[in-house]
């Protein structure tokens, strides 16, 4: 390293490693697999690629970070985030949690496949960790080589930055880089694994802490690490609490759960389903994480998983995810009792603070898809409850569905909606007479909603369009994109992520980027389901 001649434009980075200067570390260097204990995190360095290549990033959040474009474009900064690299200021670790994964306890998990690089300050004077995810093995890559594969990594950056784009609290992706190597693996876990490109995405978050961190060192009864993580913890991103006290840790519990609520609004808004919602892959900032087997609702399914591994038990649907996200919170709550004195009621307030958020927020939710003036109550929870029956009589696009129920006018008399929203449906021959009949039923309630509120057609789409968008990030879109990659084109995730920017908004050539998903796509590997190798 000492022979590396560093450009100049590092200098503009504010390096501030506080995680590994500030907690405990695991006093053993060897990059070995094993159990440690009364650690937060391990010291590892990223494994060396062949031949590191940028292929895409994000503009905004370099600028954000304060990295210059003569850096980005330069050879030096692929080397870094590809992981050959480690600037001195730098100080890289693999962090130390456990989780319960489908409902299991598993024990010690830990960075397996992701190396927290470097931590610094951002131009808006925020804290960032930016994580390399495949950047090799670590202590805690069990069985695995702590390597990603291409496709992984595309869907990875992309959708880090669709969701930021779409305002729903998330991890960001700064960075992506190919790294030259083969990385073998079994894409649906059936005996046929495969070589396919190794790729590194650099991700960017405040931190990287997750419900899982608290309850490892809760189950081995490390109370000290506990409470230090914890104390870490609200100093540093919930500093507005106080000093850490029983008390202070029951107003930070509480407060995770509104956060956790309010981002479960937004993915049901959206129309997004995580995949694995183990209690490793919940942030205790509220923030989207870990993006894996994840997929968006196309036809509205509320029982509808992207995960293969998830199929049978459909534990992480989409219609199941607000009650996961409280049972995981509620795991959490039971692996701070020891800062709590044991007070199971300070926790208790916490998780009703959860169930109270979250109705409130999809209430209001519901009420602005639906262009609305605010939420009424009992009449308007049975106008949305059987919004969603309708959705379900026949296959609908669950984003084109509320696009096109804008523009159908509500000052004038409709008596064919079905075919004002023809658009959404995906075999019109289920669109049968009952259906038109009952969707007719519910447009005639919710047009006389609209008129009661003396809502005019044009104010209600404007309402409308600003919360329900027209692009998302659909399975088959990214496979596109994944497919042109593989064969040496990453022009396509470039194009997909420039219109993902403006999620909101018609834009002019890009009608391709809104249609509903193709018959072709209906089963193919990577546009339905997919694996945690996904």
């Amino acid at each position: 390293m000492s022979e590396t001649t560093w450009l100049s434009e590092w200098d503009e980075l504010a390096f501030d490693n506080r995680f590994t200067h500030e907690l405990p570390a695991d006093p053993e260097t060897a990059n070995q697999t094993r159990q440690v204990h009364n650690a937060c995190y391990s010291r590892v360095t990223p494994k060396r690629v062949a031949a590191p290549e940028l292929i895409a990033h994000s503009p905004e959040l370099a600028s954000q970070l304060g990295i210059p474009d003569a850096l980005i474009r330069s050879d030096q900064f692929a080397q870094v985030f590809g992981g050959n690299l480690v600037h001195p200021a730098m100080d890289p670790f693999a962090m130390c949690y456990g989780g319960h994964q489908f409902g299991n306890w598993a024990g010690q998990l830990g960075d397996g496949r992701a190396i927290n690089l470097t931590e610094c300050i951002d131009r808006n004077g925020v804290h960032q960790t930016l994580q390399l995810k495949g950047a090799g093995p670590t202590p805690y890559s069990r069985f695995a080589d702590g390597l990603a594969v291409l496709r992984s990594s595309v869907r990875e950056f992309l959708c880090s930055e669709a969701m930021h784009h779409l305002g729903v609290p998330t991890t960001r992706a700064l960075s992506l880089v190919l790294t030259g190597d083969w990385v073998t693996r079994d894409m649906f876990y059936d005996g046929n694994p495969q070589q396919e490109p190794g790729a590194i995405v650099c991700r960017v978050a405040p931190s990287f802490v997750r419900l899982g961190n608290f309850q490892l060192f809760a189950s081995r009864e490390e109370e000290q690490t506990l409470r230090q993580l914890a104390d870490f913890t609200i100093r540093n991103d919930f500093s507005h609490l106080g000093e850490p006290s029983p008390e202070v840790y029951a107003e930070w519990f509480a407060e995770i759960c509104q956060r956790t609520a309010e981002l479960m609004v937004h993915w049901m808004r959206v129309g997004f389903v995580h995949g694995v919602m183990n209690t490793d892959n919940l942030s205790v900032l509220g923030l989207t994480i870990d993006y894996g087997p994840y997929g968006w609702l196309e036809d509205y399914d509320p029982n509808w998983t992207p995960n293969t591994t998830d199929a049978q038990g459909r534990r992480y649907r989409y219609g199941n995810q607000p009650q996961i996200a409280q049972w995981n919170l509620a795991q959490f709550g039971g692996a701070l009792l020891p800062l709590v004195d044991q007070r199971v009621e300070s926790l208790q307030t916490g998780l009703s603070h959860y169930v109270q958020t979250f109705e409130e927020g999809w209430n209001a939710m519901m009420a602005a898809k639906l262009g609305l003036d605010r939420f009424r109550g009992e009449d308007d929870l049975a106008l949305f409850g059987d919004l969603l029956q309708v959705l379900q009589l026949a296959e609908t696009d669950m984003t084109l569905f509320y696009r096109e129920l804008a523009k159908v006018p509500c000052e004038s008399e409709v008596d064919a909606v079905c075919d004002s929203l023809s658009d959404a449906y995906y075999k019109p021959e289920e669109v049968t007479d009952e259906v038109r009949e009952q969707t007719q039923n519910w447009f005639d309630r919710y047009r006389a909603r609209v008129r009661s509120a003396d809502i005019s057609d044009a104010n209600r789409r404007e309402r409308m369009d600003r919360i329900n968008p027209l692009y998302v990030l659909r399975n088959y879109l990214a496979q596109l994109a994944i497919d042109r990659s593989e064969q040496g084109d990453h022009a396509g995730i470039t194009e997909l992520l420039d219109v993902l920017r403006d999620p909101y908004r018609e834009q002019p050539g890009c009608e391709r980027f809104a249609e509903k998903r193709p018959e072709w796509a209906r089963h193919r590997a990577g546009c339905s389901m997919l694996s945690c190798s996904s």
